[in-house]
């Protein structure tokens, strides 16, 4: 009997064993596995949050048996396609007119459609007489009603027989979180498009040669535009500064008249709106009486708000390309500057004109900042051309890169070139499209076009050398990357336009960010339902419980809390450990309470608290690289379309890496990593360039550009004569910086040589469309060596140290005969003899006395 029980226990011992091995087998294969892949969907217990994943499905069967009830829609059998909640992206267009084709829109402009400059007709009056158009992928999502949308732009709304240069015109999208959806938009440039162009002048003292150079040119201006488009408009106003110390003299003589035959100074004056009379904008330009002030910036930002914000004063048209001309020889002030004279009230924004177009808030209110600007720039489809004298160049330049659409040109001094600015100016402007949006935070637009090529797509927001008639097809990649903490936000109104066209394509998008079930008086969604004991609401396959009760079925309840089961099994993910809910939570009522963080972006989630989002791997202090290249999910970044990587920080697509041409990757000088060219090196040296397509020993086109640099900025080398240079010299004009840097991802390329005096010059040139040289304004010459005065140094060196030798010398004697005459002086004092005898004599006889004698 003992013999039995011991075999029996020995039996018993072996199969326990084995079992152990068996499940600690199985526990290390699913760790591998779990390490391999990671489920996104794990850890998500609500529906909203499921959905927001991307590949996500809610199941919403009552009485769920599964693991989770956010689950891969790829696993199958995991719920009843019925009760799954899986909404699809959709798409659909509700206005599609088709693109003016060349010459409809000048027989629209003779028709006097824009005669009297005023608003286009509403913006939804075309839905019932214009073509529409459905596409939409399968969807499940709930048809949620947008609300009221407003809309900045309105140029596509008007009346039939509009220009339309953008298709489509309206567009509803539903939209899931980190879903990307390609939509197609075209553009078209129409001939003869109509032009508003108001020129805004400083008329300061100093432009005084400039305003009678341009009310001559006034015509030709005219006759110019012209030949582009029939429909064409010009208006006119000036401005000055503030009338305030320290910007003008408030002496009350010197607010008459500041300078001679100068009149009294004013902030901004609209003095001719947009009109087809030419002959009266030269007479107003001529008859405009210039004026004075005392620092140099002028206060050229009031004049540029006032001029853009009072559009029914200045007579801008809806539908036109709007150009604003702004001429001077100065700096500006901006924000912050009107401290100076004692107004702290910041710009609004709004139109203030009198009745005879003057300024009345220039000392009410301080200059408008640049970003003020721009964004009055991009809301009214304006194109500024700085035309500013050579010396202001340069911060123009920089200007004009903070302001959409903008762009900076040289005025000659006496703005005899205008005609010519303007004109080039336009031409670059309407030869180019840029697309643009005006979408939040919340939503990422990216642009893909392969323009008028034939080659795949590239990433780009801008098509050049576009001309009447031609079509250029633009895919937005639209993604919503989270969705905002107000459920208002969910529907947005998002315009795609071409920059400096008062055009757009309207997306009327709504976010899916919550699930129907979601929501009162929808199929599963049930108050005090007896599935949660009457303590909670049933909602979407689970129990939403009260305050004071929790649980799945809301079985529990505060007040018992702390007499329930503290360490529950249920809380810990299997039994080799006896740690409660991951050590990172509180097992309640058989159930993980996670903890709070003290950052609320970060959290713990999961059934056991085994899932965090802030231990992810980081590039650059962000994690997973930021919010747009990936989203940290359960200790692994979880990448978003177009990057790769442990942290997201890998471009997936190689396509930035193929030259604009085409070919291989980095030009086959090179590897392509994380969608940057890592360019190799041989015996000669490494390659550079964006797609290391610079060899080198290749000096690119240094030496076809060198002699025209040299003569148009230092006036050497073999084409100094001014006709030879004039002459061959027409591509380009450099222009001068202090330093040449280079910034290789705008593909510029750095020339160095040394001229006739051994001097270095350096300069840099990039082909972004066009030829553009920036040259160092000063070259680096060595000291230059002045033979004459060397040789005469050295003679007079010479000579010096003759003389010094001579002084020493004389110096040297003068001390030894003073010493030899000291001592002749002493020993003559010594000598001690009669004055009336000669010490040389001696007497004939000598007389001796004999010491032995004693006197006998």
């Amino acid at each position: 009997m003992y013999v039995a029980k011991t075999k029996k226990s020995c039996h018993l011992a072996v199969l326990s064993v084995m079992v152990l091995a068996l499940m600690h087998a199985s526990l290390v294969q699913c760790q591998l596995a779990g390490k391999l892949v990671q489920n996104p969907c794990s850890g998500k217990d609500k529906c909203h949050t499921c959905i927001q994943t991307q590949s996500c499905a809610w199941c919403m069967q009552p009485n769920f048996e599964g693991r989770s009830r956010c689950f891969q829609h790829t696993s199958p059998d995991v719920c009843p396609e019925q009760f799954v909640w899986n909404p699809d992206t959709s798409e659909q267009i509700l206005i599609n007119k088709n693109l003016t084709l060349a010459g409809e829109s000048q027989a629209y402009g003779s028709a006097g459609g824009f005669g009297g400059g005023g608003a286009a007709g509403g913006g939804g009056q075309y839905i019932s007489g214009g073509s529409s158009y459905h596409q939409s992928s399968s969807s499940s999502s709930s048809s949620s009603s947008a609300s009221s949308y407003g809309s900045q732009y309105s140029g596509w709304s008007a009346s039939s027989g509009e220009i339309v240069q953008i298709k489509p015109q309206s567009v509803n999208l539903k939209l899931r979180i980190n879903q990307v959806h390609n939509l197609k938009v075209s553009y078209t440039q129409a001939e003869g498009y109509p032009v508003d162009l108001y020129y805004l002048m400083d008329l300061s003292k100093s432009m005084e040669d400039d305003k009678e150079k341009l009310s001559a040119l006034g015509d030709k201006l005219s006759e110019t535009m012209k030949s582009i488009t029939s429909n064409f408009r010009l208006g006119f106003g000036s401005f000055v500064d503030k009338v305030l110390m320290p910007y003008v003299s408030t002496i009350p003589k010197n607010l008459e008249e500041p300078c001679p035959k100068c009149a009294a100074p004013y902030g901004y004056r609209n003095i001719m709106g947009l009109s087809t009379d030419t002959y009266r904008f030269s007479n107003e330009v001529k008859d405009a009486a210039v004026s004075g002030n005392l620092d140099a910036p002028e206060g050229g930002f009031d004049a540029i708000m006032q001029a853009i914000a009072c559009r029914q004063q200045v007579g801008w048209r809806e539908q036109a390309r709007r150009l604003l001309v702004f001429s001077t020889d100065a700096g500006f002030h901006y924000a912050g500057d009107g401290k100076l004279g004692g107004v702290i009230a910041p710009n609004d924004g709004e139109c203030h004109l009198d009745l005879q177009g003057m300024y009345t808030h220039s000392v009410i209110q301080d200059y408008p900042s640049i970003s003020q600007i721009n964004q009055k720039v991009k809301e009214n489809a304006i194109n500024i051309i700085f035309a500013v004298t050579n010396s202001q160049y340069t911060v123009y330049e920089k200007l004009a890169a903070h302001v959409q659409g903008s762009s900076a040109a040289i005025l000659s001094n006496d703005s005899s070139n205008v005609v010519d600015l303007v004109q080039k100016e336009y031409n670059k402007i309407s030869s180019s499209v840029e697309m643009k949006d005006n979408a939040t935070g919340d939503v990422k637009i990216t642009y893909f076009s392969s323009c008028l090529t034939n080659g795949p797509e590239i990433q780009t927001s801008k098509c050049d050398n576009l001309t009447v008639g031609k079509q250029v097809s633009f895919t937005a990649q639209i993604q919503v990357l989270k969705c905002p903490e107000d459920p208002r936000d969910w529907n947005q109104v998002i315009q795609i336009y071409p920059v400096g066209i008062n055009e757009s394509m309207v997306i009327k998008l709504e976010m899916l960010c919550s699930c129907p079930c979601e929501h009162p008086g929808s199929i599963g969604y049930e108050e005090h339902s007896p599935h949660c004991n009457n303590y909670g609401t049933y909602m979407c396959g689970i129990c939403d419980c009260g305050e004071h009760h929790f649980g799945n079925t809301c079985e529990c309840s505060v007040s018992d809390m702390n007499s329930t089961i503290n360490n529950d099994a249920s809380c810990r993910a299997d039994n080799t450990t006896n740690v409660d809910c991951s050590g990172r939570g509180n097992c309640v009522c058989g159930f993980c309470e996670c903890f709070k963080r003290p950052n609320p972006e970060e959290v713990i989630t999961g059934k056991f608290c085994e899932c965090e989002n802030f231990s992810c791997e980081r590039n650059k202090n962000q994690l997973c690289s930021g919010p747009d290249h990936g989203t940290c999910d359960c200790g692994r970044c979880v990448c978003k379309p177009g990057w790769t990587g442990s942290s997201c920080a890998c471009q997936a697509s190689n396509d930035t890496c193929i030259p604009p041409g085409g070919g291989e990757l980095c030009s086959g000088h090179g590897t392509c990593e994380c969608g940057v060219c890592k360019c190799t090196a041989n015996d000669q040296g490494r390659y550079s360039g964006r797609h290391c397509e610079k060899c080198p020993t290749c000096s690119g086109r240094c030496q076809e550009l060198k002699d025209c640099v040299q003569c148009q900025m230092y006036h050497t080398g073999v084409l100094k004569n001014v006709d030879d240079c004039a002459r061959n010299c027409t591509a380009f004009t450099p222009v001068g910086v202090e330093k040449v840097t280079i910034d290789e991802h705008k593909d510029e390329q750095m020339c160095t040589f040394f001229d006739e005096d051994d001097c270095k010059f350096m300069f840099k040139y990039s082909e972004q469309g066009e030829l553009v040289v920036h040259a160092q304004e000063e070259k680096e010459c060595p000291p230059k060596v002045f033979m004459l005065g060397i040789v005469l140094g050295v003679i007079a060196a010479i000579v010096l140290v003759g003389l010094a030798i001579l002084l020493l010398w004389k110096l040297l004697t003068t001390i030894h005969d003073r010493r030899e005459f000291a001592r002749f002086e002493k020993e003559s004092m010594n000598a001690k003899w009669n004055a009336g005898e000669n010490p040389i004599y001696k007497q004939a006889t000598s007389t001796f006395k004999n010491p032995m004698y004693a006197g006998k």
